[in-house]
């Protein structure tokens, strides 16, 4: 039995430093594009922020799917899920 994604993201919440650090980082984007949606309008500025915070976005979450990959293949992972 292996442990399934959110378990895995868990467990690497709790030991990997990136990890935890990436996350946080993607939390307070996500909530900065939040404050953003909820704005009737957007100056130039904010548009190009937008832009960029989700570009930044899919790159945070493209290392921490990485981590994940590698966790789930380490040996480590497949021990505590044994």
């Amino acid at each position: 039995m292996t442990l399934s994604p959110q378990d895995q993201k868990s467990m690497l919440l709790q030991t990997d430093e990136e990890f935890r650090q990436l996350a946080d980082k993607h939390r307070e984007l996500e909530h900065r594009l939040s404050e953003l949606a909820h704005k009737p309008y957007l100056s130039e500025p904010e548009q190009v922020e937008e832009l960029t915070i989700k570009k930044r976005k899919l790159q945070l979450k493209d290392r921490m799917e990485d981590i994940m990959r590698r966790f789930a293949g380490s040996s480590g992972a497949q021990a505590l899920s044994a």
